[in-house]
């Protein structure tokens, strides 16, 4: 009864190491093969991946020019108005200072009140003028970008290129730099916008 016991030890470690080697050698020929798969298919499809430096596009498309212009336009009234009325109430305060001591003091007072006041009415149209500034900046930039985005993934698409890079980026090489590709587009938008 020793010898069948001891023949089983011997007998049973040896199978459980050949299937165990039998298993490895099927793993790493299974991985071998999925890995030759797959790198060939990643060398016949290598990916494109392109740069594009958005705040270059943007403030040098002609659409920035144009929408800078119409804001220009747009506020210029308001913001002389605004300058018109800092300075004549520089005057009436230099009147103030100048003149208080022949003025009377019930004079004085009504100055420096009217004074107040206007600083008041200026400080809010201040307010107002640049709070309606940046809404409609905002609101012509925000279209800009709009246009930038979609032309940048038309050039993407027309190109092939799986994957389009921007702002956040420490190293481009000029060779997948697309900006000038996308500014051009935006370019022949625009002059073909304006025939319209």
């Amino acid at each position: 009864m020793k010898r069948r016991y001891s023949s089983l030890i011997l007998v049973r470690p040896s199978r459980q190491i050949g299937r165990t080697i039998l298993k490895k050698t099927i793993y790493f020929l299974f991985t071998s093969a999925l890995l030759m798969v797959l790198s060939s298919a990643v060398s016949a499809a290598e990916p494109r991946i392109a740069f594009v430096d958005a705040t270059k596009v943007f403030e040098q498309s002609p659409q920035y020019e144009a929408a800078r212009k119409s804001l220009e336009g747009e506020f210029t009234r308001r913001d002389n108005d605004l300058v018109a009325k800092q300075k004549q109430l520089k005057k009436m305060d230099e009147k103030l200072g100048r003149d208080s001591a022949v003025m009377s003091e019930s004079e004085v007072k009504r100055l420096k009140r009217d004074i107040l006041a206007r600083q008041r009415k200026l400080k809010n149209a201040q307010t107002e003028f640049r709070e309606d500034f940046n809404l409609r900046r905002n609101e012509e930039f925000n279209k800009l970008r709009r246009q930038v985005a979609e032309v940048v993934r038309s050039v993407g698409k027309e190109e092939n290129i799986d994957l389009i890079i921007s702002d956040g980026v420490v190293y481009f090489s000029k060779r997948i730099d697309i900006s000038e590709r996308v500014l051009e587009r935006l370019r022949e938008n625009f002059k073909s916008y304006q025939k319209k």
